[in-house]
């Protein structure tokens, strides 16, 4: 199975989840934190950097990728290079699960495997959340083990579900300790994260829809809401950034010339369909318990709400460039969603938003 899993990307939704188990469960270490962040922010360059030279190196684009190319690879190299992935997905996955088990697992109580309903957690963000975050992971597991050579189906199947698959070790740990449990709901994200990219991969050998993330960070005028903001999300814009479901917004975004390649559309046009909420100061309600279980924040007047979108998009890596720094930037970007004029649908009514983000 190790030889199977991705290399792990984290994202913001995952790594928020882990965050918030430091920060509100267990022994708070300021340092912490901003040092795992750096460091798997930095993994995920690296992983990318990989995926991109993999690609480059051995001429197998997704787009147009074919038996005949793979062929050119003996099976000598195709062994020799399933043995560098392999062993790239044992030292980082198994390096990354040992020190997830020691950060945060070891230090509470073990119980008997159980389950918790966290479906109504944060307006269902973070279940979109780990749609994406399987998703990411398995694409650019997918693109390291096409690196290798190996057979398409084999390529789109274990890296298009190993996203899924590392996604549900975590959550039987989860299921194992006492302080959360495995959630169904979590699952199901996962296995649809995962299960588009694949879906894609084996329909049309490219994919046409993308997750896609973006982030603003929010303010209150009002000084109980941003103590419970700075409680809950923290000060800094890292730590919004992770933590604060409030301002994530994630997209599904498609190509239209992938859908009409006989237009006359420019080949970087996409239409993106986004949902985020707002009004959360809690994973269930707008209040907040002290140590000793009273209450100390209560402000369940403030309603809880989705959004919807619908805006244009740009896919960077439809842009056509000879450097090889540019392509990796752009494989890098094209994660974030650019910055469009939206239509936003949320309460009940529509409005224009001259920048959604």
């Amino acid at each position: 199975f190790v030889f199977m899993n991705p290399v792990p990307v984290y994202t913001p939704t995952s790594l928020a989840r882990k965050f918030n188990r430091c920060f509100f469960l267990g022994k708070r270490n300021n340092n912490y934190p901003y040092l795992m962040k750096t460091l798997l922010w930095v993994f995920i360059s690296i992983l990318f950097t990989f995926s991109s030279f993999a690609q480059d190196s051995s001429k197998l684009q997704t787009q147009k990728i074919s038996a005949t190319e793979i062929n050119k690879l003996s099976n000598r190299e195709i062994n020799k290079r399933v043995k560098i992935i392999a062993a790239t997905n044992i030292v980082a996955y198994g390096g990354t699960m040992v020190g997830l088990y020691a950060a945060w697992y070891k230090n509470y109580p073990q119980t008997n495997f159980h389950v918790f309903n966290d479906v109504k957690e944060w307006q269902q963000i973070d279940k979109v959340g780990h749609a994406f975050s399987a998703y990411a992971e398995s694409k650019v597991s997918m693109e390291l083990w096409r690196w290798t050579g190996i057979s398409r189906k084999k390529q789109i199947w274990i890296g298009g579900m190993s996203g899924a698959f590392y996604q549900t070790v975590i959550e039987v740990l989860d299921g194992y300790s006492a302080e959360w449990g495995w959630s169904w709901a979590d699952f199901g994200a996962n296995i649809f994260g995962s299960g588009m990219l694949v879906a894609q991969e084996l329909a049309w050998n490219e994919q046409r829809r993308q997750f896609k993330f973006s982030f603003h960070r929010k303010t209150y005028n009002d000084p109980s809401l941003r103590q419970r903001s700075d409680k809950l999300f923290g000060k800094s814009i890292a730590e919004r950034f992770l933590k604060d479901y409030n301002g994530q917004t994630y997209w599904l975004s498609a190509n239209l010339k992938s859908f009409f390649p006989k237009s006359k559309l420019p080949a970087w046009l996409n239409i993106s369909v986004g949902t985020g909420a707002e009004g959360m100061f809690g994973a269930f309600d707008n209040t907040g318990k002290d140590a000793n279980g009273n209450i100390n924040f209560n402000r369940t007047d403030i309603k809880r709400y989705r959004q919807w979108y619908l805006a244009p998009d740009i896919d960077l890596t439809k842009i056509k460039t000879n450097k090889k720094g540019l392509k990796l930037a752009f494989r890098l970007l094209n994660i974030v969603k650019f910055p469009m004029p939206a239509l936003e649908y949320s309460n009940g009514s529509f409005k224009i938003k001259a920048i959604a983000f």
